[in-house]
């Protein structure tokens, strides 16, 4: 059957404007429409690019600084390491490549649009933690699984001992991210909670409880006073990105000034270091972090957020949307097996050859650097082609343990990770403990079935 439309019946003609009707017209033409209030935009409840192009251009610069800064010599069976970026006034560069608060702010946007998202689809909080921290953990697992005997079998073959125990312990450090990470992982539903009630306030009392720490740590002149801004100090950055998930960064310049001119006055005035990584001998505003570095953290937020329109454009190109989508997949894996890279090319390079890193900013290093940046490349890429299946774990089945157990996997998994960072992977039964507690962590969070790849940015 076919439908019929009905067609509008013709207009009457129009009549004169009786009194009330013209005052009405005149109170309509008057009065002026009500126009909601424009609203910051939102980011994307899917795929953010713009966080996407934070998280692997923040990955690449951690990786190019770890592969740039080394200074290194041997001689007597030891090495000897210093740091490229303590020369002259190279710690300016250090206020643009020390990206880590970029890496959490971006952690922070994807960890709310991820939870917000799992949400909608009647996911618990528990459900999600768990597959959050499976999916933190499981990629450690074959860098554990090599890193553990590895350091017996150089011994084995005649490496002498302090260059096999430095590249031990170095590739152990490395995972101190992944515990903040974590943290902030496993804070991320009730500090969204606090960030729809509380909002610009949760992040300022958390850098006010920074500043306090600072005080106590540079008056006391104690340094394990600091230890609470390594949460604190990250935990402010991650929120900040939850407000840009709901839109409230509206004012990037002010950040990006106000940031910088803060980092600017603290280094002048205050006892903070002008670098913001640590250097030899010199107090560290990384290690544990400073409000110094939080001020450039805020600052380079605040850059990014400038940009953000042009990233965006940029990031939808087809060439670089593909060498995104690339890099994404491949993030983890280049920042857990970078330093491997780097033990490789030292130990032919430096060891077995005995080259010594050229003076710092001299020619030598300067016409040196790309090629030493060759080697490195061509060293990872069978790094990443064999490891980067690890980067997305397996599939679970639904999660019915409960919060109770997802907490626990989640401390289990933290101390493993704790233990690699402060012991690296030195011989010995810590090791061995470490790796313990990632897999009785990991089999917490459900049983194997088959692999599946996450759509969302988190």
């Amino acid at each position: 059957m076919t439908a019929v439309i009905p067609r509008p019946a013709p207009r009457p003609p129009a009549r004169p404007a009786t009194a009330s009707a013209t005052a009405s017209a005149t109170a309509t033409a008057v009065a002026p429409p009500v126009v909601p209030a424009p609203r910051p935009a939102r980011a994307p409840s899917g795929r953010d690019p713009f966080v996407d192009v934070l998280r692997v251009f923040g990955m690449a610069l951690v990786v190019l600084q770890h592969w740039s800064m080394p200074v290194l010599s041997f001689a007597e069976d030891r090495i000897v390491t210093g740091n490229a970026l303590a020369w002259g006034n190279a710690w300016a560069i250090t206020w643009i490549s020390q990206v880590m608060p970029l890496v959490f702010f971006a952690g922070g946007a994807a960890g709310a649009i991820s939870r917000r998202r799992a949400a909608r689809r009647g996911d618990a909080p528990a459900a999600w933690l768990a597959a959050r921290v499976r999916r933190l953990a499981w990629p450690v697992l074959p860098l554990a699984a090599v890193w553990v005997p590895l350091p017996h079998l150089l011994a084995a073959l005649g490496i002498p001992e302090q260059p096999v125990a430095t590249a031990s312990r170095l590739a152990g450090q490395l995972l101190w991210f992944l515990v903040i990470y974590l943290v902030a992982v496993a804070a991320t539903t009730p500090m969204l909670r606090l960030n729809a009630v509380h909002g610009w306030r949760v992040p300022a009392v958390l850098a006010a409880a920074a500043v306090a720490v600072d005080v106590l740590r540079f008056a006391g002149g104690l340094e394990v006073a600091g230890l609470p801004n390594t949460v604190l100090v990250w935990l402010a950055v991650y929120q900040l990105g939850f407000l840009y998930a709901d839109g409230r960064l509206t004012r990037p310049w002010a950040m990006a000034l106000g940031g910088y001119g803060a980092a600017a006055a603290l280094v002048t005035f205050g006892p903070y270091p002008a670098s913001m990584i640590g250097m030899p001998g010199a107090v560290s505003n990384m290690a544990p972090p400073t409000v110094a570095l939080l001020a450039v953290g805020i600052g380079q937020i605040g850059l990014a957020l400038a940009m953000r329109r042009w990233i965006v454009s940029l990031a939808r190109w087809p060439g670089v949307a593909r060498a995104l989508g690339w890099a994404s997949g491949r993030m983890m894996t280049l920042y857990l097996w970078h330093m491997s890279a780097l033990f490789v090319i030292v130990s032919v390079v430096v060891v077995g050859l005995g080259i010594s890193t050229p003076e710092p900013g001299g020619s030598a290093w300067l016409s040196g650097w790309p090629h030493w940046l060759l080697l490195l490349a061509l060293a990872m890429w069978p790094l990443l082609r064999g490891f980067t299946r690890f980067e997305t774990p397996p599939a679970c089945g639904p999660y019915t343990g409960g919060p109770v157990r997802a907490a626990t996997a989640t401390v289990l998994v933290g101390l493993g990770l704790l233990t690699f960072t402060v012991a690296g992977f030195v011989p010995g039964t810590v090791p061995l403990i470490g790796t313990g507690a990632l897999v009785a962590g990991l089999a917490l969070t459900g049983p194997l079935t088959r692999a599946v790849r996450s759509s969302t940015n988190g």
